[in-house]
C-alpha cells in the first residue's frame, strides 16, 4: 500500500513539472534581388504572414540587403544564411521558409548545403527561378549587358549574383563547366551529384511552388520546368525534365509522396493577392510542434 501511494505521489509530482503543450513553428523570409528586409513591402509582407498564421516570423537579411543581393555570389549568400540560422535559438527545433524570387536560391542553398542546421519543415517558394532563367527581361543596364555576353566568365560569376542561375539552354557545356551555383544546387553535373543534397531536400514536409509572373523566363522555372538541353523549344513541364525524371534532388520523390504543391496564380512578379496568400501560403505556416516545459 505504501509503495503504491509513493508511486502515485511521484506521478502527480511529475505531472506538475512536465506539461505537454504545442507551440507555433517559426518562419523566416528571404527577399528577392534589389530588396532588403527593412523595405516597406518586405516588412509588411512578413508581418502579414505572421498575423495571418499566428506564427512568429522574421526576414533574414544577407549582408546589407539591396547591394549584396546583386553583387554577393549566391554561394556566399547561402553560407551567410547557414551561419545566421544556426545562431538563431528560436529556430533550433525546426522552422518554415517563405522565399521570394532570387531569395529562393538562397533558401534552397541553406536547405541543401548547410551542415548541422535545424530542420526545415515547410518551404513556400514565390516566383523562384529554380531551373534557371534563359533571359533577363526589360533590362538594358551595363550589368545586364555583361550578364548577356560574359555570363560564364569567372569575373561575372564572382561579382554578379544572378549569373549563378542564368542557364542558356544552347550553351549547356559552358553552363555546366563555368556556372558556380545552380548546377551544384540542382545536382546537374553527372560526376558530382551529391546524395546529401537530395536527402536534405526530400526531408521537407511540404514544398509549395507558386508560379505566376513574366519576370522569370520561362515562368515555368518556378515549378522546375525548363527547356531541353541544347534547344530553346519545346518548353518542358517539371515532370518532363531530367532533374525530375532522374530525381537528382528528390523532386520526384517528394511529388510521389504528395508533398509538392504546384500553384499557379495570376498577376505580376510577386504580386500575390491576400486571398491567395491565405489559401496557398498561410496553411503551411500554421503547423505546431509539441513542446514540454518543466
Amino acid at each position: 500500500m505504501e509503495k503504491s501511494f509513493q508511486r502515485s505521489v511521484l506521478l502527480v509530482t511529475l505531472s506538475l513539472f512536465f506539461i505537454p503543450v504545442s507551440i507555433s513553428v517559426p518562419f523566416i523570409l528571404f527577399h528577392g534581388i534589389r530588396d532588403q528586409c527593412s523595405n516597406g513591402g518586405v516588412s509588411s509582407f512578413t508581418q502579414l504572414l505572421s498575423n495571418l498564421s499566428s506564427s512568429p516570423g522574421s526576414c533574414l537579411e544577407i549582408g546589407n540587403g539591396n547591394q549584396d543581393s546583386v553583387s554577393m555570389p549566391l554561394t556566399q549568400q547561402a553560407n551567410v544564411a547557414c551561419e545566421k540560422v544556426k545562431k538563431m535559438k528560436e529556430l533550433s527545433h525546426g522552422y518554415n521558409i517563405v522565399a521570394q524570387s532570387q531569395g529562393n536560391l538562397v533558401a534552397r542553398g541553406l536547405i541543401e548545403f548547410c551542415d548541422n542546421a535545424p530542420p526545415v519543415f515547410n518551404y513556400i517558394s514565390l516566383g523562384g527561378p529554380h531551373a534557371g532563367i534563359s533571359d533577363i527581361p526589360k533590362c538594358n543596364s551595363p550589368i545586364c549587358k555583361l550578364l548577356k555576353t560574359r555570363v560564364y566568365t569567372d569575373y561575372i560569376q564572382n561579382h554578379i549574383a544572378p549569373s549563378g542561375y542564368i542557364k542558356i539552354p544552347t550553351e549547356m557545356s559552358k553552363y555546366l563547366e563555368h556556372s558556380k551555383y545552380l548546377p551544384k544546387l540542382n545536382n546537374e553535373r553527372p560526376n558530382k551529384r551529391n546524395p546529401v543534397f537530395k536527402d536534405r531536400f526530400t526531408s521537407l514536409h511540404n514544398l509549395v511552388l507558386v508560379m505566376g509572373d513574366t519576370v522569370v523566363i520561362p515562368k515555368e522555372s518556378s515549378w522546375f520546368g525548363y527547356y531541353p538541353d541544347g534547344a530553346s523549344t519545346p518548353l518542358l513541364s517539371p515532370q518532363q525534365t531530367k532533374i525530375y525524371i532522374e530525381d537528382w534532388i528528390g523532386l520526384k520523390t517528394l511529388d510521389a509522396a504528395g508533398k509538392v504543391k504546384f500553384v499557379s496564380v495570376p498577376g505580376e512578379h510577386l504580386r500575390i493577392a491576400q486571398d491567395e496568400v491565405v489559401k496557398y501560403v498561410v496553411p503551411y505556416l500554421k503547423n505546431l510542434q509539441p513542446a514540454v516545459f518543466f
